[in-house]
């Protein structure tokens, strides 16, 4: 017999867990809309070489973390831990960069092989925006400033604190690349072997290690905003006044960084200390040489990605879905008008429930149980009267109404 349980790291979605996932995401598409953003849905799978060259081959995502497999006509394949990396691909393959800028918001599921843990699934659920196409600051602000707003409608910007960094350009990160790698070779015997090895590769990844010994070295590494020039000093002045001026508070945050050479200027997290370790709830950052490094034109980006189901964890259970309306028939008479009223009902815009079987009081237990906010009895008297019954199930007043009558009676009293 097999297994029935879900894979570890998995797991169903129902029931109140569904009702906050799905407010989660339907807040934060709702609010993209109005900051102008259309929504992409890419595959769920890639080629592995998209996220391989995108998220760096000694990244522990891509060594560790990704789900890859070889399908049956040879091709590597990944399923998706990340999803800037295939909108990047889709804006190349769509020839998206015809009207620029683009502004893209996703949702969906993201796959890593890591330990399972509060708020951290092998299978989880991301929202994300991406603005294509603007190199100008006003792009970060708006970018942070509809994370922030996400946050707030959602109720749990003030249990975060917005984190802000700036990367830098590419002369910037390059002086800062040579201060670092002098800094860590004087302490190369104590990093961790990952750590010796991307010294070597990739120097700017040993910032974002989660070893002990590495976090204790990187703790006194020279910081990136004494390598910044001018230029990037002007640029990270226009976001963080862009971000004043909003009222978006911020706490400027040195050691945020991004590993890979892609990533300048604007860096940010939104953390929270509601939830132990796993603290970044919605975070990211100007990414101005992501696409040429896919093979693309040279194109600016900024976006950023926050996790569903830590989002989920901070929020209080939304109301249940709209309170239906429920048809009780008594009698075999009244079952075939019944069902030509839901449907007539169902037609109009109303959430109708219909049991199939059962008697009176049975159809009642259940009408309570979904929280329906009337009853509708038709009976032998009610189809003979052409009337229909109504009770409401939150004050138990009842009142007849024709059926001419009856839709105009719902939608008043919806």
């Amino acid at each position: 017999m097999s297994d029935l349980r879900p894979v570890r790291g998995t797991h169903d979605l129902l029931g109140e867990d569904m009702l906050r996932h799905r407010h989660v995401h339907e807040t934060a598409r709702s609010l993209s809309a109005r900051y102008g953003f259309s929504e992409i849905e890419t595959p769920i799978f890639e080629f592995t070489d998209i996220f391989a060259r995108t998220l760096g081959d000694t990244s522990d995502v891509v060594t560790k973390e990704m789900y890859t497999f070889t399908d049956r006509g040879g091709d590597q394949l990944t399923l998706r831990p990340e999803n800037t990396a295939g909108v990047a691909r889709a804006f190349i393959t769509n020839g998206l960069q015809q009207s620029l800028p683009v502004k893209l918001f996703y949702h969906g599921p993201m796959f890593r092989y890591e330990r399972p843990q509060k708020g951290r699934m092998r299978q989880f659920h991301q929202i994300g925006v991406e603005i294509l196409g603007a190199a100008e600051a006003m792009a970060d602000v708006e970018a942070i400033a509809l994370g922030a707003h996400v946050l707030d409608e959602l109720g749990v910007l003030s249990k975060t604190v917005l984190h802000l960094n700036s990367l830098g350009d590419p002369e910037s990160r390059l002086a800062y690349r040579e201060r670092l790698v002098a800094y860590l070779r004087d302490h190369e015997a104590t990093l961790s072997e990952d750590s010796r090895t991307r010294l070597h590769k990739n120097p700017l990844r040993i910032l974002d290690s989660k070893d002990e010994g590495d976090r204790a070295v990187v703790a006194n590494a020279p910081l990136m905003a004494d390598s910044l020039n001018q230029a990037s000093r002007d640029f990270f002045q226009a976001v963080t006044d862009g971000l004043e001026a909003l009222g978006i508070g911020y706490q400027l945050d040195p050691r945020l960084v991004r590993g890979l050479d892609y990533y300048s200027h604007t860096a940010f997290e939104f953390v929270t200390s509601h939830l132990g370790a796993q603290g970044t709830v919605l975070g990211g950052g100007r990414y101005d040489g992501l696409i040429r490094s896919m093979g693309g034109p040279e194109m600016p980006g900024i976006g950023w990605a926050a996790g569903v189901e830590r989002l989920a964890a901070l929020i209080e259970a939304p109301p249940a879905e709209i309170r239906p309306l429920a048809i009780v028939p008594i009698g075999p008479a009244a079952e075939k008008a019944a069902w030509q009223l839901a449907a007539d009902l169902r037609r109009a815009g109303h959430s109708v429930e219909l049991a199939y079987k059962g008697k009176p009081a049975q159809r009642m237990k259940r009408a309570d149980r979904l929280q329906a906010r009337l009853a509708l009895f038709l009976g032998e008297d009610e189809l003979a009267a052409g009337v229909v019954k109504l009770r409401d199930l939150t004050t138990g007043q009842e009142r007849s109404v024709s059926r001419e009558l009856l839709l105009g009676e719902l939608n008043h009293s919806a």
